[in-house]
């Protein structure tokens, strides 16, 4: 079975492995925009250009409260008692290493955006500021906070709302991986019809449409490359042919899966940005860099609350929309994408190492980059240069970063590596977005077909292609803040809904609760522990248990509550375990499951430890498991009364915390019971 549970409904092929409504809705809705620029290819710039201007005149307060917003929900729930709850049950693991999840974390988030914009947006800030005289130091200085301020934790907070909102509810509360589950404690079980359907949709399209943007700026760039160093055309039709060749790599990378193909690329992402970072630090003006620094980030964080509500309502001019609104809207457009990928591979972290990690480690290294290539880039302009730099960023921006190395030893060199590394940020964002459009057009499944997987990596260069045919940089900002809209209201819902959830399992912890058992009331014989620990139990054992014993206990409980008119069903769940539920429609339904796990069997010598976890002896239990994360223990061994007695005690355990506390603990939480 799945890890995740899922809505998507029965069938066969593939058909079988996706939730029609949210897969056609969304491929609707992405076809129908492209039309446009397809029917009217003539019109399709003006077209876009004027529903950009009313988004932006009508709705660009919201982006900018709401942004501020986020960013002060994730520090709260970060430093308040909610940041040691686990993603996931009390006693879950990471998945990965520390430096993997981070490397992971850093090229799905940004990567074409920071080779993109890394010279080219500070030059741009310093020649044309929003306020003041350009190319001043005064103009340098504060185009370093203007970048910071765009890349920084705003960023971040947006791609953390969303990310915590699919851990906490999939990995905790077994609801199926996608957006919908973080507003089970606002609208129930309306999740699973129409309002759910419509959530995923929003982030399907935004995601995709979020993504092609990074694919369409990557492929500018990439082709840029290709003309400085050997002269290819730089046209559209040549960005077009380029975003074919890569889409195909990009597929290919798609169906090796997550370990095999996002890993290596991620990990390989990480060492050639900072290869290419340190070079530009020690051949440019290493002291000037390091001392900019810090000062660059004192200067972001003592006008961080200014910058994080200004609407230049009093000196209105274009740069807002030009810049801020479209950055915010992108990331929101990009954050069910972010989101979804950093929830997938963080299962086991707790709520505050999840979102201080995400909200500090990924803007740090940000910072340090935007330092070594905006201040080298200004550096340069004011001196060697001469304005020639800013003088082609304004011309082209996607030239900025050859530009720029033209004016440092080894320019064709960093310039072949800088393709190279925008081409994996290419394939690392199609493979990262492919895999989690097909999680949500599947219903929280990660088990669709390559086919499936496929389509959705194809239709990502579909669209950036398209885009760029109907209107250029232009057409992939309007439909960036077109996708980003609906998803704005979606993701400030996601923040009410996951303070009440997270508020709902802390009143469980609380003392006035009393005494919690943690262990089973019953205690096994001593002559069956001793045989326990003289016949240590195998996979085998515990399965024979779990089918001869613990089911028939369970079934038998679950018969006597049908009896006296509740909703109690057993089945099959997890790997080869079993599960009583007791459904409530106002509640969090009951659950007592067991489950195999395996267990190292404890070393006594300094041989045993250096054999290493898969050459030691493992040893399996038959664990419990219950609907509210907390601790299971093993009851291998124990007769069909002793369960019996132990599944009456969590239930009354149940019973007495729900008519305690029904408003406060469970009338938010979501009903496993519903998706399994």
């Amino acid at each position: 079975m799945s890890d995740q549970p899922s809505f998507a409904r029965p069938g066969k092929g593939i058909a079988a492995h996706f939730h029609p409504p949210v897969f056609y809705g969304a491929s609707a809705i992405i076809f129908f925009f492209l039309a446009i620029g397809l029917v009217f290819p003539d019109r399709a710039e003006s077209i876009f250009s004027s529903i950009q201007s009313s988004i932006i005149s009508g709705f660009g307060w919201l982006y900018i409260l709401a942004v501020g917003a986020f960013v002060l929900a994730m520090l709260y729930v970060a430093l308040s008692r909610f940041g040691q709850l686990k993603l996931g049950p009390d006693d879950a693991e990471p998945e990965y290493n520390y430096l993997t999840w981070l490397a992971m974390l850093f090229a799905a988030g940004m990567g074409i955006g920071l080779m993109f914009y890394g010279v080219a947006e500070p030059v741009m800030h310093y020649s044309s500021p929003p306020v003041g005289d350009g190319g001043t130091v005064d103009a340098a200085r504060n185009a370093m906070v203007y970048t910071f301020f765009h890349w920084g934790f705003h960023a971040w907070a947006i791609y953390a709302v969303v990310g915590l909102s699919l851990a906490y509810f999939a990995y905790r509360y077994n609801l199926p991986l996608a957006v919908r589950s973080g507003l089970y404690p606002i609208f129930k079980n309306r999740i699973y019809g129409p309002i759910g359907d419509a959530v995923d949709i929003f982030a399907i399209v935004g995601t995709l449409f979020g993504v092609a943007t990074s694919l369409g700026l990557g492929v500018m760039q990439i082709n840029a490359g290709f003309n400085y160093l050997f002269g290819l055309p730089n046209t559209t039709f040549m960005q077009i042919v380029l975003i074919a060749v890569i889409t195909g790599m990009a597929t290919m990378s798609v169906v090796t899966g997550l370990d095999v193909g996002i890993r290596r690329l991620s990990e390989t992402n990480l060492i050639l940005a900072v290869l290419l970072m340190f070079f530009v630090l020690f051949v440019g003006p290493t002291v000037f860099l390091l001392g900019a620094f810090p000062q660059n980030l004192g200067n972001y964080l003592g006008h961080f609350f200014e910058r994080t509500f200004t609407m230049y309502a009093y000196e209105p001019n274009d740069w807002l929309s030009d810049w801020t609104l479209f950055y915010w809207s992108w990331w929101i457009a990009w954050s069910p994408f972010v989101g979804m990928f950093i929830a997938r591979i963080s299962r086991g972290r707790t709520v505050r190492e999840f979102v201080l990690s995400v909200l500090f480690i990924p803007p740090l290294f940000t910072f340090f980059w935007m330092t070594v290539f905006g201040n080298s880039g200004i550096a340069l302009d004011m001196g060697a240069a001469a304005g020639a730099i800013a003088e082609e960023v304004n011309a082209d921006i996607a030239t900025a970063l050859f530009q720029f190395f033209e004016y440092l030893p080894g320019t064709t060199i960093m310039s072949g590596l800088a393709i190279l590394l925008v081409t994996v940020f290419f394939v690392t964002s199609s493979d990262s977005g492919s895999l989690v459009v097909e999680t949500l057009a599947a219903g929280g499944r990660e088990d669709a077909p390559v086919a499936a997987r496929v389509y959705w990596a194809v239709l990502e260069g579909v669209i950036a292609a398209l885009l760029l045919l109907a209107g250029g940089l232009t057409a992939l900002q309007t439909m960036t803040l077109i996708s980003a809209l609906p998803f704005v209201i979606v993701m400030i819902l996601l923040v009410y809904g996951l303070l009440k959830g997270m508020n709902a399992d802390m009143a469980r912890l609380q003392p006035r609760l009393g005494p919690v058992a943690a262990h089973p009331v019953t205690e096994l014989p001593w002559t069956a522990r001793l045989n326990l620990i003289l016949n240590q139990p195998q996979r085998q054992d515990v399965g024979r248990f779990i089918k001869q014993t613990a089911e028939p206990a369970l079934e038998a409980v679950a018969h006597e509550m049908r009896e006296r008119g509740l909703d109690a069903l057993v089945a099959e769940d997890r790997d080869e375990g079993v599960a009583l539920t007791v459904n409530s429609q106002d509640v969090r339904s009951f659950v007592y499951g067991v489950e195999p796990q395996r267990h190292l069997v404890a070393a006594f010598t300094a041989g045993d430890v250096s054999r290493g976890e898969t050459k030691r002896p493992h040893v399996w239990w038959a664990k419990t498991y219950f609907g509210d994360g907390s601790r299971g223990y093993d009851v291998m061994g124990f007769t069909r009364e002793q369960i019996i007695s132990d599944i009456l005690a969590q239930y009354e355990r149940y019973q007495t915390m729900m008519h305690s506390h029904s408003t406060a603990l469970y009338l938010t939480s979501p009903d496993p019971g519903q998706v399994a």
